[in-house]
């Protein structure tokens, strides 16, 4: 899709090139400025949804709690069967 955004901003850029009259001109640069800023944000959209994580991999509460809980319990029996330093 970001293609035909910036397909028409090329299309929209010619006809600006080749029309003889300054409001045609006018409109015909701002809609190509337009589509390539959409075709841009588009691009750059498409590129951060293929780069960011999948959320089904994030730990919910519950286990992050159990999870915690299980970390502190290995930490208390490490340091009641180490000797006291001295």
């Amino acid at each position: 899709m970001p293609w035909v955004y910036l397909l028409l901003a090329v299309a929209a850029f010619v006809v600006a090139l080749k029309t003889t009259s300054p409001a045609l001109m006018a409109v015909s640069l701002l809609a190509a400025l337009g589509l390539l800023i959409a075709g841009v944000m588009s691009l750059l959209a498409r590129r951060l949804d293929n780069t960011s994580r999948d959320v089904s991999v994030i730990i919910d509460p519950v286990e992050l709690r159990r999870l915690r809980e299980q970390a502190e319990a290995r930490k208390l029996a490490a340091s009641q069967s180490e000797p006291p330093p001295r």
